[in-house]
């Protein structure tokens, strides 16, 4: 027997003098149902509320406290592997998530996700064998983030896989299964889609995200905010985050319209809801919804809920009212048992109460972490983030080593700039800064930051001019960092930072004639406008956050060093037409939910850069598209096309399909991503191309008829970007009509 201090409590393990193996729970030829119901059976209802309510931060809050009559251990809930194991010590880390579905790799998110999960799995395999327990310490993931970026200002845009809903939950399927493995009996680590729902902003401008209630039409929820999410169920994620805010006047951790009526009647989710940290206590304290503690845990729960981050500081989390809400009659114990289910039913499938030696993920040891495969993985995903925005006259790739070369601005040197938010803490050695990967494509480098800081509220000018004055190629640095763009702050408008323009201009006009290239690091679009308009800035690369391999990535690509050094990335955004200090688009207000001119779906105001866009260093043409012209209402739409890379160099490209409704009785979106596929050619060679149109992606939201498969004639493009841009990629846009007969209605969901 030995014992451990963990989060505040001794925890006592028996090694060989005591024995728990004759509870049916430890029986693995039992079913999974069996073993929760004879567990839980066992539990008093005291136990069982310390259980739901130490998900949160250690030590006051969490883990949850071991049952020791039992053998059950401690857990850890709160870990987080957005793109990378976070605050758990050194981990690989990967673009942020912004970056990441600008790949327009499903792929790849699976791959990233899967590497991930092995190192977090890895790490707490370590920590188990010593005691180890506390936040980031567990291999339950608060992960992805599938919120909709549905206002360029919005703080948290970063973290997400960018405004469309398809795309968002083709890319939350791939991160589900990835994260969690594809064994028939455990799982590696446990996925949990969040924020749930209609979360998208504001932040904190004009208004705190803890008492916001955001209004939707029943129309734009069905359409918008709840597919990724139904996606992310679909796929079999274990955990679902309810968020901060309200939906209608209702707030998210006490909606049981959203989290029992929708989440588990509609769609069949048979996990957990976990609340966003301090979101329960806030049912009362922010959103005033209830007026105790014992009506707060009651109507929680009671909605769904089944386990609660609470706040740092709360020392008694909302739910602890439980047992006075049972004893009032508010709250049954059933249902409470009910809800802790779900708890240990997760904790078995990932392995906890079976013998470690049959849990092929049990094995994993520290030796994977930042591994040369996962250190590989962090350059390729890099390097298909990136989208090349402008390319004056092919200027890039660059075709020669230049003399001397200037690199100034903000990201020059910063390595926590370049990482984004989340991110997880990457040995130095594996870091490369941008510095580092520009510096190589020239024999002698002048690099100064100019600003002391991303916000830039200090420029140094003259040290600006000084890098730059004689130099063969400038390269400038602009963007936000985490400062500027993360959780908790909102940008006020999309201007660059404060005095990043003028640096900007003084690199552009100091520098003689040399030409400029543009790095952008950021997630919400930035103001553009002047730069595309400036002959003497030859090239505009969006890198998002690179993470740990920004560097190398960078270098890799400006020169197409390598395979797959082709540009192929696409805007998961649309970047708005801005002029100086104002657009030309005019913004719906941050709290405005409705969806009508947001993202591209629903917007034909002018653009600067449309989502879907991203140039190439090659060339590429489209021709013989075949589609099936009819299709029986309830069947799959498919459309075959020929794309023939005419360019001088192997490059990827991204085929992407859209339908238009044209002959709709309800509101529709004006254009739909409903295919894509990432595809690589050779140079001088051509390949056919075969998307599948799923048919629930040809279904409208009808109201109480639920989604309906109407009658009637879709407009169907496919091309390497949206259909009738003004600005174009290069190659042509493909349209075909196809014709809908009968009805097929799929339900609520």
């Amino acid at each position: 027997m030995f014992s451990t201090i963990t989060a505040g409590f001794t925890v006592v393990f028996c090694m060989s003098t005591c024995s728990y193996g004759d509870f049916p729970f430890r029986n693995t030829s039992l079913s999974w149902e069996a073993r929760v119901e004879d567990l839980v059976g066992r539990l008093t209802l005291e136990e069982i509320v310390l259980q739901m309510t130490r998900g949160g931060v250690s030590p006051i809050n969490g883990p949850t406290p071991p049952v020791s009559r039992l053998g059950i251990g401690p857990y850890s809930w709160d870990t987080e592997c957005l793109r990378g194991d976070v605050k758990a010590g050194n981990a690989t880390s990967f673009p942020e998530p912004i970056g990441l579905a600008a790949s327009f790799d499903p792929k790849l998110i699976f791959r990233v996700a899967e590497a991930t999960s092995i190192e977090v799995r890895a790490k707490f395999n370590n920590f188990s064998r010593h005691g180890v327990y506390g936040t980031h310490r567990g291999i339950s993931c608060l992960s992805p983030v599938i919120n909709i970026l549905r206002d360029p200002r919005w703080g948290r845009n970063p973290e997400t896989y960018g405004e469309c809903p398809y795309l968002t939950g083709v890319y939350a399927t791939q991160f589900v299964h990835g994260l969690q493995g594809n064994h028939p009996r455990y799982i590696r680590a446990n996925a949990g889609c969040k924020h749930f729902d209609a979360y998208g902003g504001p932040e904190n401008i004009p208004i705190d995200r803890h008492v916001f209630n955001a209004k939707v039409s029943e129309r734009d929820w069905r359409t918008t905010f709840l597919p990724a999410f139904r996606a992310c169920v679909k796929a079999g994620t274990y955990n679902i985050m309810c968020s901060y805010n309200s939906i209608n006047g209702v707030p998210s951790c006490a909606n049981k319209r959203l989290l029992t009526d929708i989440l588990r009647k509609e769609w069949g989710f048979t996990g957990y809801v976990i609340s966003d940290q301090g979101a329960t206590e806030q049912v009362m304290t922010a959103h005033n919804f209830t007026n105790s503690s014992v009506d707060t845990a009651a109507s929680c729960v009671a909605a769904g809920l089944n386990l609660e981050i609470s706040d740092r500081t709360e020392q008694n989390p909302a739910l602890m009212s439980m047992i006075q809400a049972v004893q009032q009659g508010k709250l049954s114990e059933d249902l409470v048992r009910e809800r802790v289910k779900p708890l240990f039913y997760t904790r078995m499938r990932l392995g906890e109460f079976d013998p470690p030696e049959i849990n092929p993920y049990a094995k994993l040891k520290l030796s994977v972490i930042e591994s040369r495969d996962h250190r590989a993985l962090a350059i390729e995903a890099a390097m298909k983030s990136f989208v090349l925005l402008k390319n004056e006259k092919s200027f890039l790739p660059l075709k020669k080593k230049y003399n001397t070369l200037a690199a100034v601005g903000p990201m020059v040197f910063q390595g926590k700039a370049t990482m984004g938010g989340y991110a997880p803490d990457t040995d130095p050695s594996w870091m490369s800064l941008t510095v580092t990967g520009l510096a190589d494509l020239a024999t002698h480098t002048r690099a100064v930051e100019g600003c002391s800081s991303t916000a830039c509220m200090n420029y140094n000018s003259s040290g600006v001019a000084w890098a730059v004055a004689g130099a063969d190629i400038v390269f400038v640095t602009l963007g936000l960092g985490s400062d500027l763009e993360s959780e908790g702050n909102d940008r006020p408008d999309l201007q660059l930072p404060y005095r990043q323009f003028d640096l900007l201009a003084d690199a552009v006009y100091k520098s003689a004639s040399a030409p400029v290239v543009v790095l952008l690091f950021n997630a919400g679009p930035l103001n553009m406008t002047w730069a595309m308009d400036q002959s003497r800035i030859k090239a505009i690369l969006e890198v998002f956050y690179p993470a740990q391999a920004t560097g190398e990535a960078l270098r890799r690509v400006l020169a197409n060093d390598g395979p797959g050094a082709v540009p192929a990335g696409r805007l998961p955004n649309t970047w708005p037409f801005i002029v100086q200090n104002f657009t030309r688009w005019k913004f719906p207000a941050m709290t405005d939910y409705a969806t009508h001119g947001r993202t591209y779906r629903y917007t034909n105001t002018n653009i600067l850069f449309p989502f879907g866009y991203g140039l190439s260093y090659s060339r590429f043409r489209y021709t013989d598209m075949e589609v099936k012209d009819t299709v029986q209402a309830g069947q799959d739409g498919w459309v075959k096309v020929t794309v023939e890379n005419l360019g001088p160099y192997d490059a990827d490209e991204v085929v992407q399909v859209y339908i238009a409704w044209t002959t709709a009785s309800v509101p529709t979106p004006r254009l739909q991503l409903t295919g894509f596929d990432r595809v690589t050619l050779a140079s001088g060679t051509n390949m056919q191309v075969n998307l599948t149109i799923a048919s629930d992606n040809m279904a409208l939201w009808q109201g109480q008829r639920g989604w309906v498969i109407g009658e009637g004639t879709l407009e169907v493009y496919v091309g390497g970007q949206q259909p009738n841009q003004t600005r174009s990629v290069g190659s042509e846009v493909l349209h075909q009509t196809v014709h809908i007969t009968g009805v097929k209605a799929l339900g609520r969901y």
